[in-house]
């Protein structure tokens, strides 16, 4: 059985809290080392200020009790022992010809005149020297640094030695109380800190842990679970692109299922007027042969064509359904008017152009609108007009484009104005005319992929335009547009009918 991985949140808390440590040790480390080395070149100070008014009173000071020079190192000694006062932690010891004489604070001194070190180095002084001698013992009161000052007076055999030391662990007490505290109020700031941080990252994993709740509860029947997005960070972000995602897959297999649906529906009956067909097919009459191939040929090139209008309708939901590029409106308007005419004897008319380069695709909006033309060919006869327009207009939402297709054909009822875009929609006005009902389904599609939408509403004199409205400079794929408002008298025309 593996071991559970340490999860984010403990391993952002060790960081923080590993790294604020480092810090806090390094820190108090430095300070540590400079306030250590100020107290040692204090007492190294201090050592140098003895020693130079030593050498002072050797050579120009005179002994109080005789008024003359000093003529001998031990009373040299005594003297510059009762002038000086030690400091906290300091002792000076005075030797003659190696045997102790003196000590300040004997209690102290103690501790020096019994170092083995102490005495080796005071024995070894010979009146030629002049050299001090300084080093770190260990005594019974701790490390000791000393300093032995040979002390020779002209004439005079006798070998003196001052002896200045300072009791370093009473000295660097201090600063070792004060870095004791230091280590225990950092070790208590690293565990709150580690408390403060585990709550702080717990809250900001938070949407994290909603994701992978959300994740684990989708499965491929149920894409309505979503992640509720609280914050505006990038773990706001994260959640919002996890919706957008699961948005996008709910459409694709929502759009596979309309598709097999749409597909075994509209199959299913060409299918079963084959079979009958074939199975009342009398193979020895060359007369019912004929009928029966030209009808079984009708019904492969109907089912092909729902086929291929199904295909396309799934393509809708792709992002490069749609390839917009800039586009020369009154050149397309001319191109479709041109296209339309060879569908059916009608005057066929253009209501307005406008002569601007907008955001589109050529060959979708050309699809869309010889789709339109072809049902106004099927709705209207002979005599009747059918008229395209484009403008562009300012609305709420920027520039925008509008396409119409309009005719005099007997139009839509209100009521089924929505319901007709809808796939194998059929109109209560269409009568006997055939259609497999997915024209202007893919007419909303190709308008939704440009950003817009098409309506359809009642042309003046009556009859029916289709409007395409879509932003002029492009927008993401499948956006929805606005209103389209109302076409016909009212709009503002751009270029000149014809």
């Amino acid at each position: 059985m593996s071991l559970r991985r340490p999860s984010v949140r403990t391993k952002v808390v060790a960081v923080v809290v590993g790294v604020t440590a480092i810090g806090l040790l390094g820190a108090g480390l430095l300070t540590h080392a400079i306030q250590s080395q100020q107290i040692m070149d204090g007492i190294s100070e201090d050592f140098n200020q003895e020693i130079g008014e030593l050498q002072r009173l050797a050579s120009d000071g005179v002994d109080p009790e005789t008024g003359e020079p000093f003529h001998g190192a031990g009373r040299l000694m005594s003297v510059a022992m009762e002038r000086n006062v030690p400091g906290n932690n300091e002792i000076f010891v005075s030797y003659l010809d190696g045997v102790h004489q003196q000590s300040n604070p004997p209690a102290l001194g103690r501790s020096v005149v019994d170092s083995p070190v102490v005495q080796a180095v005071v024995d070894g002084l010979t009146p030629q020297s002049e050299q001090t001698v300084q080093r770190e013992i260990e005594t019974e009161i701790g490390r000791v640094w000393f300093v032995v000052v040979p002390v020779v007076v002209p004439d005079r055999q006798e070998v003196g030695a001052y002896v200045m030391a300072s009791a370093l662990d009473r000295s660097l007490a201090a600063e070792t109380a004060v870095m004791r505290t230091y280590a225990i109020v950092c070790s208590v700031a690293l565990v709150l800190l580690g408390l403060f941080a585990w709550l702080v990252v717990s809250r900001l994993l938070r949407p994290l842990q909603q994701l992978s709740a959300t994740a684990t509860r989708v499965t491929e029947t149920d894409l309505s679970q979503r992640v509720a997005v609280a914050t505006d960070d990038d773990l706001g972000d994260l959640a919002g692109a996890f919706n957008t995602m699961l948005d996008r897959l709910s459409t694709a297999i929502e759009t596979q299922r309309q598709f097999l649906d749409d597909a075994g529906h509209e199959l299913r009956t060409p299918l079963t007027v084959l079979r009958g067909h074939l199975e009342v097919l009398d193979p020895d009459d060359p007369a019912d042969v004929r009928e029966t191939r030209d009808l079984l040929l009708d019904e492969t090139s109907r089912m092909g064509e729902i086929v291929e209008e199904l295909v396309l309708l799934a393509k809708a939901e792709r992002s490069d359904f749609v390839t917009l590029a800039p586009v020369d409106l009154g050149r397309l308007t001319d191109d479709v008017h041109d296209k339309a005419r060879a569908l059916g004897a009608r005057r066929w008319v253009v209501d307005a152009r406008a002569d601007v380069e907008v955001a589109a695709d050529a060959n979708r909006l050309t699809q869309a609108v010889l789709q339109l033309a072809d049902n106004a060919v099927k709705f209207t006869g002979p005599e009747d007009e059918v008229g395209f327009g484009t403008q562009v207009f300012y609305g709420p939402a920027g520039r925008q484009v509008r396409l119409w297709v309009r005719d005099t054909g007997p139009g839509v009822p209100a009521e089924e104005a929505d319901r007709i875009f809808d796939r194998f929609a059929r109109g209560s006005t269409t009568g006997g005319v055939s259609g497999s009902g997915l024209g202007l389904a893919i007419v909303r599609a190709i308008a939704q992929g440009h950003g817009g939408d098409v309506a359809v509403e009642r042309a003046d004199g009556g009859g029916a335009r289709f409007v395409m409205t879509w932003p002029a400079d492009g927008v993401g794929h499948a956006a929805q547009a606005g209103p389209t408002g109302q076409a016909g008298a009212g709009y503002p025309t751009t270029g000149e009918a014809r």
